[in-house]
């Protein structure tokens, strides 16, 4: 009996840290081939937050379909279990037109949930939620890091000891179901029925590369009106710093200089620094994805080598042309 031939897979990933160039390497290859981007970034489902987002630019967004950007207001979430849900459905939709799925982001929770699942997790409980608040504000974040860093080790170390808002959620999930959060990372297929992952990973060689793009990025949003639209979003009256969304880079650091808890002039330092961070963050979780063909970031021919590593998967049947 002949072997059944490869799995193929059904959409090509593009993925990388903030400001390593997803954004023109995916427009490039929506030029080439007939593709639907499918955002994967936890920050451009919200309307209103534009400017701190880095979100595609109109002219951008008419050049190819795009889809979960502008999908909720701030004022609600957004997570990793309901990605996995639409992206999945918009896969089979895209490809049912005829096109090529391509899923650009960089929130890598996103692409771990959608190529190896993930469990439902216990729903968001005030009570537990408010318990811990409390707690944390008596100890410090770093304190309730500490806790979590002994029932949750791998959700510890890939979190920053001031990361209030994710410990929050995995300490929340351990009081309520008595597992970690970590566990409910689990892949739901075997892996011999698993269809092969044609990920695309920008990364780049240097840091300091990097660390100067994330600079002019965050000079750029400031020169564009960032802090006008932190102050809109403000104004409506129906906004906290402890939202989902208010807690995204930049909108955190704004927010709390608006509020005064540090002086304005520190801003810029501050939201450059947290971006790095968030980056090193996105590169932990990329390295911890063998089957990514990496792409360095910062070669003249970057854009180049993305496309032709999508035209050589297709070619050799990996991934299923459109």
């Amino acid at each position: 009996m002949p072997p059944s031939p490869p799995l193929a897979a059904t959409w090509i990933g593009l993925a990388g840290p903030t400001a390593s160039g997803k954004t023109a390497a995916a427009l490039a290859l929506a030029r080439v081939l007939p593709v639907e981007i499918v955002s994967v970034d936890s920050a451009l489902v919200y309307r209103g937050m534009d400017i701190g987002t880095a979100k595609p630019s109109p002219h951008e967004l008419a050049q190819v379909p795009h889809h979960l950007i502008d999908i909720r207001d701030p004022q609600d979430s957004y997570n990793a279990g309901e990605f996995q849900r639409d992206a999945t459905r918009l896969i089979g939709e895209i490809r049912a037109r005829g096109r090529l799925p391509l899923l650009v982001g960089g929130t890598m929770l996103y692409f771990n949930a959608l190529v190896h699942g993930i469990d439902e997790m216990p729903s968001a409980a005030p009570a537990l939620r408010a318990r811990i608040e409390e707690e944390a504000a008596a100890k410090g974040w770093p304190a309730m890091h500490a806790q979590l860093a002994v029932v949750d080790p791998p959700t510890a170390a890939r979190l920053s000891p001031n990361d209030s808002q994710r410990i929050q959620r995995a300490l929340e999930v351990w009081h309520a179901s008595g597992r970690p959060l970590s566990s409910f990372h689990a892949q739901q297929a075997a892996p011999q029925e698993a269809p092969p992952l044609a990920l695309i990973s920008l990364e780049p060689l240097e840091r300091a590369w990097l660390h100067e793009r994330i600079a002019q990025r965050f000079d750029a949003m400031l020169a564009a009106g960032f802090l006008d639209e932190v102050r809109a979003l403000r104004a409506r009256g129906d906004l906290r710093p402890e939202l989902p969304s208010m807690r995204c880079v930049g909108y955190r650091q704004a927010w709390e200089a608006l509020d005064g808890l540090w002086p304005m002039a520190q801003l810029r330092e501050r939201g450059i620094a947290a971006t790095r961070q968030l980056a090193k963050r996105q590169i932990t979780w990329l390295r911890a994805m063998p089957q990514r063909q990496v792409i360095e970031a910062s070669a003249a021919d970057a854009v180049q080598q993305v496309l032709r590593q999508a035209d050589a998967w297709i070619a050799q049947g990996r991934v299923q042309a459109a």
